[in-house]
């Protein structure tokens, strides 16, 4: 089969390398599976070709797609800068794609410059989302039940639903948590890879970064270890099931 191409856009080595076995484990994945690219300390490979993977996985970071380009973290822009890179090939080749988080950024800002801070932040912690009745029928839902609870935390978020999108999931402070253009390109607000240990060492690790007052940390990481967010990753699993055979 041809591998899955895995790009991660978060710079602490140690939350990285949480989230690359997280994706490994939640979609069944052999590390032979996978061609993992950390953005953060590598460029993408001047000779990429889409068609050898079987599809793009996208993880998540703390950078922001809507924030002033002359007040950005140079590293955050420069990460987010090569995953936009091969957007218009994505999107327009309907290349099977999994952007989580940050992924959900990349793409709505590439569809519709849709993406800011005006609504819809959430703080870090668990949304209670449900399906769309498209996301009811869509293939990567299959076995996810109508309503779950999922992992998220986001200063930024899509605005409006771009043209060409189908809307999957929603919650109630949030209503894009999960959409898809066209057949193929998915993206997640919520983060489908995280167990609650793994969120909780995340909440640890980004307590400073202005997602919740850092006095709250032991509340959250509290509460994300004892909350049942089994059916997230089941949208990993089903992604790598429908495309890993194409």
């Amino acid at each position: 089969m041809k591998p899955f191409l895995i790009l991660q856009l978060r710079p602490e080595t140690v939350a990285s390398d949480a989230e690359f076995r997280a994706f490994l484990e939640k979609g069944g994945l052999a590390s032979n599976e996978v061609h993992r690219v950390s953005l953060d300390q590598e460029s993408l490979p001047a000779d990429l070709d889409l068609h050898s993977y079987s599809g793009v996985i996208v993880g998540g970071g703390p950078g922001c797609v809507s924030d002033c380009p002359t007040s950005r973290d140079p590293l955050e822009a420069k990460m987010e800068a090569q995953v936009m890179s091969l957007l218009p090939q994505i999107v327009g080749e309907d290349i099977p794609f999994l952007g989580c988080c940050l992924g959900i950024g990349v793409l709505g800002h590439h569809l519709a410059q849709a993406v800011s801070k005006d609504r819809y932040g959430e703080e870090a912690g668990i949304a209670r989302c449900s399906l769309t009745p498209d996301g009811q029928n869509d293939p990567l839902l299959e076995e996810v039940p109508q309503e779950f609870d999922a992992f998220v935390g986001h200063k930024e978020a899509l605005q409006l639903l771009p043209e060409g999108c189908t809307h999957l999931v929603q919650s109630p402070f949030c209503p894009f948590q999960m959409i898809r253009y066209r057949q193929n390109v998915y993206a997640t607000q919520f983060h489908p890879e995280a167990d609650g240990a793994e969120f909780a060492n995340r909440l640890n690790m980004y307590r400073d970064k202005g997602y919740f007052p850092p006095e709250e940390v032991d509340r959250l990481m509290a509460l994300c270890r004892a909350a049942d967010a089994s059916a997230p990753p089941r949208i990993v699993a089903n992604f790598v099931r429908r495309y890993r055979a194409a």
